[in-house]
């Protein structure tokens, strides 16, 4: 069976490893198996969200608002935007297909840092369209502008904080550098650890409505499954002027979040003391982190999100380190796939982060 070309060009993105992956392999107990992978909140998800899902089980006969109101009108506060400014998605990903799918087609370019989220270079491939990628590490604005004028893309991608690094660009920077771009060129901000970010730096913190307000090429996106605890439930959303929404809703399948996921957010949204907590906890723990590399000579690439990236000289190896914590029932991401010599490890609880210590102790020694 022949399948449509444009698949010969895409690699199938590896999500990280579950934790009934690494039971099955390597016989470990579930309860000794640290999961430190995929960036997710180690305390859950707010107590009220757990009570107010529990709540709505019954309806989940029934399809979904598909208006989406209350979620939408939650963001709309929170964010000082109107609800018609908004698109949710399952996941921030989906919003990621939407707009490539609205905006980009086989002769477009899209523009992208050299290490970035996966999924931007996938769904470009979807339509066939070529990426332009820069070659510094972190986001580079001079970098960015002479390939914008050189490729002329349809579509930029800045991540910040950027995933799998954890570097966050100054939010000065990121504005002087849009006043710059074409109003035709579409320029998505990918703020998914944005909350990590705002309690940080507020140097760094990007407002998704200073940023519609002043361009309209903007496209802000934000997602419910890292400081929320929520990954489990998919939910993400894109910000921007209702002209891009507009087009966005077109290619919008109908009920694409469910019923539950809709409430938990809503409800996660509203408890904030519980998100400020897990914030601080996460900082307080990376401390830690950054004692310990110091300890072992490694290099750290400075967080501004729930994980920090270790960084190894030759001839250590990351994918050595990450294959060997696997093997002893602690999870991390290899970032070998994305031309670093470099593991990304999720901030976990104190006892998370004490076993972690103690096994790559073991192997760094």
């Amino acid at each position: 069976m022949t399948f449509n070309k444009t698949l010969d060009a895409i690699k199938t993105y590896e999500a990280g490893k579950p934790i009934e992956l690494v039971v099955r392999e390597f016989g470990i107990a579930p309860e000794d198996v640290v999961k430190l992978a995929s960036n997710e909140n180690p305390f859950g998800c707010s107590p009220a969200v757990q009570e107010a899902v529990a709540a709505i089980l019954p309806k989940m006969a029934l399809y979904p608002d598909d208006s989406m109101y209350a979620l939408k009108g939650a963001l709309a506060e929170r964010f000082g935007v109107g609800s018609r400014e908004i698109i949710i998605g399952a996941g921030s990903d989906q919003v990621i297909e939407f707009a490539i799918h609205a905006k980009a087609g086989s002769r477009s370019k899209i523009l992208m840092n050299s290490v970035t989220f996966a999924m931007y270079e996938i769904y470009a491939r979807h339509v066939g369209a070529s990426v332009v990628r820069t070659a510094s590490r972190e986001h580079d604005f001079d970098e960015f502008y002479a390939l914008y004028l050189e490729h002329r893309p349809s579509i930029i991608f800045i991540c910040t904080p950027n995933n799998p690094t954890g570097d966050a660009v100054d939010a000065e920077a990121l504005t002087a550098f849009l006043e710059k771009i074409d109003a035709d060129t579409l320029v998505v901000v990918d703020g998914a650890y944005m909350e990590y970010t705002r309690y940080k730096d507020s140097a760094k913190a990007v407002e998704p409505s200073e940023l519609i307000g002043r361009f309209p090429n903007v496209l802000y996106l934000g997602t419910f499954s890292k400081a929320y605890g929520l990954g489990g439930m998919r939910v993400g959303y894109g910000i921007a002027a209702e002209p891009i929404i507009e087009a966005l809703y077109k290619l919008r399948p109908p009920f694409n979040i469910t019923t539950l996921s809709l409430e938990a957010a809503a409800v996660a949204l509203g408890d904030e003391a519980f998100v400020q907590r897990s914030i601080e906890h996460n900082f307080d723990q990376m401390k830690r982190y950054e004692a310990f590399a110091q300890e072992y000579g490694l290099e750290t690439i400075d967080s501004y999100t729930n994980f920090i990236t270790l960084c190894f000289e030759p001839p250590r190896s990351s994918t050595d380190v990450a294959e060997g914590l696997l093997r002893r029932g602690v999870i991390v991401r290899d970032l070998s796939g994305y031309g670093l010599n470099a593991i990304r490890v999720t901030i976990g609880k104190p006892e998370e982060n004490d076993r972690f210590f103690a096994l790559a102790a073991e192997l760094l020694d």
